[in-house]
């Protein structure tokens, strides 16, 4: 295998989770078409941003890993790919709250197929010493998804409608997948799967290490913020500043864009280089990085200008996003090799389901229960007590810091 082919499978693999997210995120920036159409709450657009999204995404993503660790992950990942997308299709001919909620659960089924089989491949196709950078390159699909989901699907809803967003990028998933098929060849494992470890034997194996737990949770509680902030952010500049649809596109676009890729492989980079001497790195890092986000989030949103308000959201859009490469790192050295796709599984569970889960929903909530005090801002003050989840996540990862070397699998 040579590094050229290792570069373009990994390519591909960013393209596919590119997909992922952009099919994830996208609501967000049509969040406002949607509620004006449908005549739809707050709290309604957050579940269907997180809790609708969550439910399967989580439930299904265990029991696949684990098949994933005894099969073709190529396979899975394709069949993942085209369903999720042909959901994302659907979502654009929903005509009420109940169908694009359900729509938005077909999303869910099948992006609980797409990314830790993708997390298996990249550890058996990478050495361990470029590992973290793999992953964090990996999750660039973040940055880039969501920033071409809000980019793309503002402006084909701005051109067209917000129906035709959904259609064109589910579409666009569809004719991905066979090339991705064709592509991506299944590697040679680490541990060979001809006697792998129980299922249920391996996830008592992982689930009784308390590291697991507290950084589980600890990404979790980061979450709830980062996909709360995401999914809100667009309504956030349409109400508190004003800003028309294109504008949002491109502004936070732009913004996701290159404040997420250089937070991502800022946290690769650092988690190859502390995290070989020290593994208790890979969770200080992004522990520090929260609580250097949480200040410049809460400055950025008292910001009235727009070129100062984009300076500061860059900064926390970045930091945001370093903990990906070095906590999913860390999470792959839990357990032994063939039980990779199933740890990242588990450790996606508690993270999604929490995170993802609660996050857009809870900004949403508050923001409904504050409107008859706040009016248009109360989505402002929403932001401001959701920003609290950081400190939370980076005390978690502080204490998993101290027992990770206890529990790594070398």
């Amino acid at each position: 295998m040579t590094q050229r082919y290792r570069i373009v499978v990994l390519a591909v693999l960013i393209l596919a989770y590119t997909f992922n997210f952009l099919d994830r995120q996208i609501l967000g920036i049509l969040a406002g078409s949607i509620k004006k159409d449908l005549g739809l709450t707050d709290s309604q657009l957050g579940l269907m941003g997180g809790l609708a999204f969550a439910l399967f995404y989580t439930g299904l993503g265990v029991p696949i890993a684990a098949w994933a660790d005894r099969s073709s992950r190529t396979w899975i990942m394709t069949g993942a790919l085209t369903l999720w997308s042909g959901f994302t299709a659907l979502c654009g001919l929903a005509t009420g709250f109940w169908q694009l909620f359900l729509c938005r659960m077909g999303v869910g089924v099948g992006e609980a197929g797409g990314v830790a089989p993708a997390y298996s491949l990249i550890s058996d196709y990478f050495p361990k010493d470029q590992r973290a950078r793999a992953l964090a390159a990996y999750s660039f699909g973040i940055p880039i998804g969501s920033a071409l989901g809000i980019l793309f699907g503002g402006l084909i809803a701005a051109t067209i409608d917000w129906r035709a967003a959904f259609i064109i990028v589910g579409l666009a998933g569809v004719l991905l997948a066979p090339i991705f098929r064709l592509v991506v060849k299944e590697p040679p494992r680490e541990t060979p799967v001809s006697a792998p470890t129980p299922v249920v034997a391996g996830l008592k194996e992982l689930l009784a290490k308390p590291s697991f737990w507290l950084i589980s949770l600890g990404a979790a509680a980061s979450s709830v913020c980062g996909y709360g902030v995401a999914f809100w952010l667009p309504s956030f500049f349409e109400r508190s500043l004003g800003m028309g649809l294109v504008d949002r596109s491109l502004f936070l676009g732009s913004m996701t864009l290159v404040g997420g890729v250089i937070g991502v492989w800022a946290g690769g980079v650092l988690g190859d280089r502390l995290g070989q001497a020290r593994p208790a790195a890979y969770l200080l890092v992004p522990a520090v990085a929260f609580l250097l986000a949480l200040p410049c989030f809460v400055l950025a949103v008292q910001a009235q200008s727009l070129a100062v308000a984009f300076v500061l959201f860059l900064i926390p859009t970045g930091l945001n996003l370093v903990w990906l490469g070095p906590v999913i790192t860390a999470v792959q050295h839990l357990v032994p090799a063939a039980q990779r796709s199933t740890a990242s599984a588990c450790f996606l569970f508690v993270n999604n389901l929490i995170g993802l889960g609660l996050g857009t929903w809870y900004f949403g909530a508050v923001s409904d229960a504050l409107t008859p005090r706040f009016g248009a801002e109360a989505l402002r003050y929403a932001i401001y007590s959701g920003l609290s989840f950081y400190v939370v996540s980076a005390a978690l990862f502080a204490l998993a810091a101290r027992g990770l070397k206890r529990d790594w699998v070398a």
